[in-house]
């Protein structure tokens, strides 16, 4: 039974997918939105530090871990015993290393200023978005088996009422549960119900499948978005530069211009970061809810066929 694309009012006062089961949905949500903020503020504190480089004597830049090897090939053994008692010239002492401070993510993210903040903000809430997908957009979640053959065995024998109960108990929570109750209150409501069911079963089929897409336009929404803060960033990040090349007379001195190209540098690629796996969950959520609902339809029609065989007998 395929689920049509239009919708109806009808079926208003079917049982939301979430109302029945408030405190589970709740706490889920709590504990996705945890873990969510748990990663972000882990990854703020992983450092971006380059490894630290000494100057030589003669001023060429040597990486930390060659420093020790350099001098110990350009030590020679004193021959002359006179040179042990005096004293080592100040400018013959090894050469000091000046270490570049750490830098961590969290750093890194506060250079791109308030759009930075925006685009990380917009990371937290589709990592919250994608977990709490995964974990509701299953399956087993949605067809759960062991409900479908309880209603299956129900309808079959003929037990309407029990099976309408069982399709109402916030226990048998699921797509399939919401389906099949449209269908029997129907049949039962109808004195043409044999004929009719289908139609209902249909249209709150239907609205199941709104509900699940809807849950991830909020993905999509974050994939559109996050590139065009980025590009507003790299454009604020530019006018800053320029603006500094106007107040210098055309003389400022790269330093001077590295914050605000870094803004603009910055900001783009926290903006593409953001939106490539936020699409890429949004099509792959997509594409799942098209595999469940149409499972979910050819197990609808087979738990409802009872119930035409049943009147034309």
């Amino acid at each position: 039974m395929i689920f049509r694309s239009g919708g109806s009012d009808e079926f208003a006062d079917i049982p939301d997918l979430r109302s029945r089961s408030l405190a589970a949905a709740t706490m889920r949500r709590a504990v996705t939105w945890m873990v969510a903020l748990a990663v972000g503020c882990a990854l703020c504190q992983v450092p971006l530090a380059t490894p630290a480089r000494a100057q030589g004597e003669d001023g060429e830049v040597v990486e930390e871990g060659e420093e020790a090897t350099a001098s110990e090939e350009e030590v020679e053994p004193l021959e002359e015993p006179e040179l042990l008692g005096e004293p080592m010239p100040a400018d013959a002492a090894s050469p000091t290393s000046e270490e570049p401070e750490e830098r961590s993510l969290l750093d890194t993210l506060m250079d791109g200023g308030l759009v930075g903040l925006l685009i990380a903000l917009l990371s937290v809430v589709s990592l919250g978005f994608i977990i709490e997908h995964a974990l509701s957009i299953r399956r087993n979640t949605l067809i759960p088996e062991e409900v479908a053959g309880e209603l299956e065995d129900l309808i079959r024998q003929g037990k309407i009422d029990p099976a309408i109960e069982a399709s109402e108990d916030p226990n048998n929570e699921s797509l399939i549960a919401d389906v099949v109750l449209a269908g029997l209150r129907r049949y039962k409501s109808s004195e043409l119900g044999f004929a009719e069911y289908k139609a209902a079963v249909e249209e709150a089929g239907e609205d199941q499948t709104g509900r699940l897409y809807r849950k991830t336009e909020v993905l999509g929404v974050i994939g559109a978005i996050a590139p065009m803060l980025g590009l507003t960033g790299t454009v604020l990040g530019m006018i800053e530069a320029f603006n500094q090349i106007a107040a210098t007379g055309g003389t400022a001195r790269p330093d001077e211009l590295a914050g605000g190209i870094g803004k603009a540098l910055v900001t783009t690629l926290m903006g593409l970061v953001v939106a490539i796996p936020t699409m890429i969950a949004f099509s792959f959520f997509r594409n799942k809810i098209d595999s469940i609902v149409a499972e979910a339809g050819k197990r609808v029609e087979q738990i409802m066929a009872p119930l035409g065989r049943r009147r034309t007998e």
